[in-house]
């Protein structure tokens, strides 16, 4: 339960949860690391590629995709799923962080596609409009996947159903 200034009681939304977790994590040593871990075990799927949060707060995202054998393809590149995985972290993170009691969310759509072949360490960052969740509406969000030489190796669109529970 979380207390708002006039000392009333809400329970406390998945993006407050996610930033309440996120603050005591990201001050300790390798807290960013432990971060992505929980959020790895609580998200299973998600998990599965390894990625590292490096920057959260409503609104703004940052993951990071370390270059491992895991998530590569047959092409000796990172797997287009795996790309895929990485974009829907950034924009959910990056809208579910400022989302209010009460609401909700969930991928309805995600529109990806391939610009150049994805090596290295690789980062995805999102910004976004928080929608104020009081009515059920699709929101599109955007994010780009760079590579170590700022090229964009990914673009992807995420459609995400957001309104009360």
């Amino acid at each position: 339960m979380s207390t708002s200034a006039a000392g009333d009681t809400h329970p406390e939304s998945v993006g407050e949860k996610l930033l309440r977790i996120w603050n005591r994590c990201e001050k300790l040593p390798m807290g960013k690391r432990l971060f992505s871990l929980i959020l790895g075990i609580t998200i299973p799927y998600t998990g599965s590629i390894r990625g590292r949060v490096e920057h959260l707060e409503p609104g703004h995202a940052v993951v990071v995709l370390p270059d491992r054998r895991r998530v590569r393809n047959h092409l000796n590149s990172v797997h287009a799923i795996a790309l895929a995985n990485m974009a829907e972290l950034s924009t959910g993170l990056a809208m579910i962080s400022g989302l209010p009691s009460g609401a909700n969310a969930i991928l309805v759509g995600l529109n990806v596609s391939y610009e150049k072949k994805a090596r290295g360490e690789l980062r995805a960052e999102c910004r976004c409009v928080v929608p104020d969740a009081k009515t059920r509406q699709e929101v599109a969000i955007d994010t780009a996947i760079i590579d170590e030489a700022g090229d964009i190796v990914t673009r992807a669109t995420a459609t995400w159903l957001v309104g009360p529970k």
